[in-house]
């Protein structure tokens, strides 16, 4: 039987996560980031480095939507709760902005010093594009740079085209022209890393020698170094050592687990200064779904070899397939492949093993999460959540999925007794938007690609 929920009081707060922790960004940054120069002798690999700008006026209205909640909201199966919510911008809805305004920080920081043009770009399921130009157009805005002096093309599968948003990038013919949203429309989603790698290697030089610095800003580390601040935002407002602290899990919805893999480094950070003990520091929850559930896999496994998946039984009588040979995937799912969410697309990740060692160090599992286990939750979820939730009442409408993954696979686990009794949980709330939150991409803002040359073609003009 599923667990109860009911509500219970614990610390709250709110803050900037970039603006608040600005002086803690470079020892992050030196301790995620062996080079933290620029490069570039090799355009296809270039990198303006991690200097920052000067926390100024301007810069502090470019970074005033980082902002993060830390908002309790109940207890389940005897786990205290708290949403850590990182969904504050209206611009994004997701844990992507974060990230995308120290990319954007950082190109601001070598266009004013070198004086050059510098065109990010960067594959993506759709956040993290949405993300990337939000932050170019704040930058825009706020009078760090002018539109020629920095642009961002984005590189999406088709699957994922209605999580795309329509902003005054692509209202604006002048706009939309120096930043194109590319389309891909070949039979794998994953398949525009690939492409937009082949392009890079193979365009960078050109567009450097036109005076365009390329920045493929894929790596793990432009993503770790903003993730970090989530660890001094819950050392600020309920750090785990203090005075009858519970031993503590960290739940996120994961594709390669950059967030919480930032959110170690962060902890690292605080462990160096002397200020957290590694002793308290949290175990961690990876929730997946069926379409990419690899690092639950390699967790457990060593590998991410299919067979270790269980097989499903077809039951007539309810039109679902359903499993009881494995605790850690849906017992009853619609459809064993089916694609919960395409915004977690990425097969075998190579943070598997990095994260395997956090869990075998500080404990943690995993556990995958079906859309019919989603649905049957939901009212639920979305009850006890309350306030803080802001999930719509038709599911339908909802077009990112992260938030009701991530706490359908916490209360999953609970009930399968796959979190150790005790442990407060700490969900991080790093995407949730529905219909009534955007305005899709049109039409005529998109440009379908398929090869190297189709980008190329989309990028000079």
């Amino acid at each position: 039987m599923p667990n109860s929920a009911t509500t219970a009081p614990a610390p709250s707060g709110t803050a900037n996560l970039l603006v608040d922790f600005y002086d803690l960004l470079p020892r992050a940054i030196e301790r995620c980031v062996p080079d933290r120069g620029p490069v570039v002798a090799d355009p296809a690999a270039f990198s303006p480095g991690y200097a920052l700008p000067e926390l100024d006026e301007a810069v502090r209205d470019f970074l005033s939507v980082a902002t993060a909640g830390w908002l309790p909201f109940g207890e389940y199966g005897g786990h205290r709760l708290t949403l850590l919510d990182l969904t504050g911008n209206p611009g994004t809805g997701t844990t992507k902005t974060f990230a995308s305004l120290l990319i954007v920080a950082r190109a601001v920081e070598y266009i004013r010093r070198t004086g050059e043009r510098v065109m990010i770009f960067s594959p993506t399921s759709a956040n993290k594009g949405v993300a990337l130009r939000d932050a170019v157009l704040r930058a825009i805005d706020a009078g760090l740079v002018e539109p020629e002096q920095l642009r961002v093309a984005v590189l999406a599968p088709e699957s994922c085209r209605p999580k795309l948003r329509a902003s005054r990038l692509s209202d604006d013919e002048r706009l939309r022209a120096l930043n194109p949203v590319l389309l891909y429309g070949g039979p794998d989603a994953e398949g525009v890393k690939p492409l937009g790698r082949e392009f890079v290697d193979r365009h960078a030089a050109a567009l450097s020698r036109d005076g365009v610095r390329l920045w493929f800003t894929l790596q793990l580390g432009n993503y770790l170094t903003a993730d970090v601040a989530r660890a001094f935002f819950e050392q600020r407002v309920d750090p785990t050592d203090a005075d009858g602290a519970a031993p503590r899990l960290h739940a996120h919805a994961v594709s390669s687990a950059f967030g919480l893999l930032g959110y170690h480094q962060g902890r690292a950070v605080l462990e160096d200064l002397g200020v957290a003990s590694r002793t308290t520091r949290p175990a961690s929850l990876l929730v997946q779904h069926l379409g990419t559930p690899d690092m639950v896999v390699n967790l457990r496994h060593g590998d991410f070899d299919h067979a270790h998946r269980p097989d499903y039984r077809f039951d007539g009588a309810t039109g679902l397939y359903r499993q009881s040979a494995d605790a850690r995937f849906p017992e009853v799912t619609y459809d064993p492949h089916e694609v919960l969410d395409p915004t977690f697309y990425t097969h075998q990740p190579a943070t598997s093993p990095a994260m395997n060692d956090l869990i075998t160090t500080f404990g943690g599992d995993g556990v995958v999460v079906s859309l019919a286990e989603c649905v049957a939750r939901y009212p639920a979820l979305r009850a006890l959540l309350g306030d803080v939730g802001g999930l719509p009442a038709d599911l339908r409408t909802l077009r990112e999925w992260s938030l009701v993954m991530a706490l359908t696979g916490v209360c999953n686990a609970i009930d399968r007794g796959l979190v150790e009794e005790g442990r407060d949980i700490v969900v991080h709330g790093s995407g949730r938007y529905s219909t009534a939150d955007y305005e899709p991409l049109g039409a005529e803002a998109l440009t379908p690609v398929l090869t190297v040359e189709d980008i190329a073609r989309a990028v000079s003009g």
